[in-house]
């Protein structure tokens, strides 16, 4: 065996014009879309900016991403405090916590309960929250501290 090249019959060795197959074609383009290699203002990148958007904006609609905020449960108590855009505190009470049906008996364990949580307050008004069918579902109170 002769393991030595002839160099007058080399040209036979160089390699042919490469024939450009469309699928070659196909795999240039797509290894150039995930090797991000298109100048800024060509056809292909303003392509691949237009799947970028289209994914961020209508993905949402078809995948569930599970991004719910968390829902906020009310204390064990039923108290929830809530910041008075003028400065104070509301206090959110369940109704059922609520025994009375009289006005100021309500107001008296309205104070009952809130008193433990923020000390000697006396209660400026409260509101009945009431759900679509009229029914109330808490109370809200104001308070002014003492």
């Amino acid at each position: 065996m002769n393991s030595q090249i002839d160099l007058h019959h080399s040209e036979s060795l160089t390699a042919h014009p490469a024939v450009v197959s469309p699928m070659g074609a196909i795999w240039r383009t797509i290894r150039g879309y995930i090797l991000w290699s298109y100048e800024r203002g060509s056809l292909h990148y303003d392509i691949m900016v237009t799947l970028i958007l289209l994914f961020v904006f209508v993905s949402p609609y078809f995948i569930n991403f599970n991004d719910k905020p968390v829902e906020r449960n009310p204390h064990p108590t039923g108290v929830v405090v809530i910041p008075d855009p003028q400065g104070g505190l509301i206090y959110q009470i369940q109704a059922s916590a609520i025994s009375e049906k009289n006005g100021s008996d309500i107001r008296r364990q309205l104070q009952h309960i809130v008193e433990p949580i923020s000390g000697a307050v006396s209660i400026s008004k409260y509101e009945a929250v009431k759900d679509a069918s009229g029914h109330i579902q808490s109370y809200k109170v104001w308070v002014v501290k003492e």
